[in-house]
């Protein structure tokens, strides 16, 4: 009988050591990176969500408990996969390819009764992933930093067009205005979703239609890693997460895609204020995860490509034939030798298509555009200039900035502190960012002189210019808008609130851009006897860049509605010392009525992440 009952204790203890094992063998997997990256759990890059999941959708857990727990969604996840032809293997293929791996599980045809699955996998086949990066274009709120996105292909190259592209995006309605998308953008208002849709579409709407460059990156996944991300994106579909403008968007949650791919890259560990798409690029080619890199032009860079190899007469007179394609019958067209005339004819027909790309064909461009390609035909065949690319946008300067100066305003010295958030302004470093483009968010300058402690001098919210040239083809306005605090004189130089935009032309010639902006300006100043006040005037400016060199000279004016003035004047130096490092001189004067100040500022710039 003792003999028995100790057997019996021994079977017991075998038990719960089995039963001790298994629940230690499951926290382990649960803790596992791939896990991990497969319920997208927050391991501490952003403060929401802190070591939670990122995914906001009852529908992507088994557990009730899932989104904070990974070993509970595990349990639950191992309990409804594991039997046979089980209905939540259709919804989770690549959790039953992870248990599947790593705990023995064999089955010949696990997906058989998956039937929408399977179609949806046979349609859905790459053996080569690729970063695709448009570049900036700051008419549209969602863009103007760039964005990312993931392309899967087939084969090679020529087959790019059959291509899926994978993209992360915030579910907005057609009613929401620019201003309205960048508050709820701001405050987590839209949800995100990834999409699937064909490369082909995203080419048309970046290149074409939004007149962006594309940057393409190939990534070293091989086809063991890219089945895991195809896999856990039919997990992902329909599944929402919460969107955020700065931080928990497009080019972050891609990042979370290549950690399921290759889980333990680290790409998400570092703490992050604002995740901008060109930090992603840099984030991935860190870790050696960039291949190669290609560049393809967009639209209007291949049409400016063509008017550079003209004559100023030659560009005026390819602009008129876009207008008129019988003026090929002219004697001023004829004139020209047959390859000057095949180059304007081209340009005439790029121009026509490219100009109308967003409206419906009417008769009248259809005639025209045929009677170009009719002329071209008779005419001998050219090649396109090919367009050289400016740097890659991974080698421009850090998306922030400290600055430290010193300088005089008026009769005192003073030393001054400066950082920025993001992200670039006219004067730096030109590698790698648009020409003419001024994106800046959140920056503080704090200000201390003999006399005085250290003081707020201002805080920029935003600052968004868009200096574009005019030419003999392209017609764009340029625009800027502003807000903030400074210090500015009204009855003795204090801060003010004070939101200010506005518009006008600009133009460019070997690296000279003048531009003229007409502005209005709202301010609020406890010196004016109104809350708010508002002004009207405007900026008229010079641009010039040589090497390393960036100057600007500018002078600006408003007249308010109290009748008070004010006017600036400014002449700036930028030398870039590298990529990271930049010195600033700049000599500034500030008037009003009957007075005026004058100061002088010299700052180095480091610019870092």
């Amino acid at each position: 009988m003792r003999t028995g009952v100790l057997c019996a204790l021994a079977g017991l203890f075998l038990i719960l050591s089995d039963t001790v094992a298994a629940a230690q063998s499951r926290e382990l997997l649960a803790r596992e990176p791939r896990w991990q990256a497969l319920l997208h759990i927050n391991p501490g890059a952003t403060l929401r969500d802190r070591h939670r999941s990122y995914v906001d959708d009852d529908n992507f857990f088994l557990s009730d408990t899932g989104k904070d727990d990974p070993l509970a969604e595990l349990n639950a996840s191992i309990e409804a996969l594991r039997p046979a032809q089980a209905p939540e293997r259709c919804r989770f293929p690549a959790r039953y390819r992870f248990f599947a791996e790593h705990l023995g599980w064999e089955e010949s045809a696990p997906f058989a009764h998956c039937d929408e699955y399977m179609e949806w996998r046979q349609s859905v086949q790459a053996n080569r992933a690729v970063l695709v990066f448009p570049a900036a274009y700051l008419n549209s709120p969602s863009s103007m930093f760039g964005h990312t996105l993931l392309r899967l292909d087939q084969t090679g190259d020529e087959t790019v067009w059959l291509s899926w592209a994978v993209n992360f995006g915030a579910m907005t309605s057609e009613q929401d205005n620019s201003l309205f998308y960048i508050y709820r953008g701001l405050a987590g208002g839209y949800p995100g979703r990834f999409t699937l849709v064909p490369y082909v579409q995203k080419i048309q709407e970046y290149s074409h239609m939004e007149n962006r460059d594309i940057w393409e990156y190939d990534l070293t996944l091989n086809q063991e890693e890219i089945d895991w991300v195809i896999e856990h994106l039919w997990e992902l579909k329909d599944i929402n997460f919460d969107y955020y403008f700065f931080d928990e968007n497009c080019s972050f949650r891609l990042l979370e895609l290549v950690e399921v791919a290759r889980p333990g890259t680290g790409l998400l560990d570092k703490w992050r204020f604002a995740e901008l798409p060109v930090n992603t690029v840099r984030a991935l080619d860190d870790k050696d995860l960039i291949e190669q890199r290609h560049y393809r032009p967009s639209k209007a860079q291949e049409l400016e490509a063509l008017v550079a190899e003209m004559t100023v007469a030659e560009r005026r007179l390819s602009r008129r034939l876009a207008d008129d394609p019988d003026l090929a019958q002219s004697a001023e067209f004829q004139a020209y030798p047959p390859p000057r005339q095949a180059l304007m004819a081209q340009t005439a027909y790029r121009h026509v298509r490219f100009i109308h790309r967003k409206e419906a064909r009417t008769e009248d461009v259809a005639k025209r555009s045929f009677a170009l390609l009719g002329l071209m035909s008779r005419l001998p065949s050219t090649t396109p200039p090919s367009v050289q690319p400016q740097r890659p946008p991974e080698e421009g300067h850090g998306t922030k900035m400290l600055g430290v100066s010193g300088g005089q305003w008026g009769a005192d010295d003073y030393g001054q502190l400066t950082w920025r958030m993001t992200y670039h302004d006219l004067l730096d470093n030109r590698r790698g960012f648009l020409d003419g483009a001024q994106i800046e968010g959140l920056g503080v300058t704090l200000r201390s002189t003999e006399s005085q402690a250290v003081k707020l001098e201002r805080l920029d919210l935003v600052s968004i210019r868009s200096l574009s040239p005019r030419d003999t083809f392209s017609k764009p306005l340029s625009w800027y808008v502003e807000g903030g605090l400074e210090r500015a004189w009204a009855q003795g130089r204090r801060l003010t609130r004070y939101v200010q935009g506005g518009a006008g032309l600009s133009w460019r010639w070997q690296g000279w851009q003048p531009y003229l902006l007409l502005s209005a300006r709202a301010e609020n100043n406890s010196a004016f006897s109104t809350w708010i006040t508002p002004g009207g005037g405007a900026e008229a400016g010079l641009l010039y860049n040589t090497g390393a060199w960036q100057w600007q000279l500018s002078s600006a004016g408003h007249y308010f509605t109290n009748d008070e003035y004010r006017h600036r004047s400014r002449f700036s130096a930028h030398y870039a010392l590298g990529r990271q490092h930049g010195l600033r001189a700049s000599l500034e004067r500030e008037g009003w009525r009957g007075d005026s100040d004058t100061g002088f500022n010299l700052e180095w710039r480091w610019y870092y992440d």
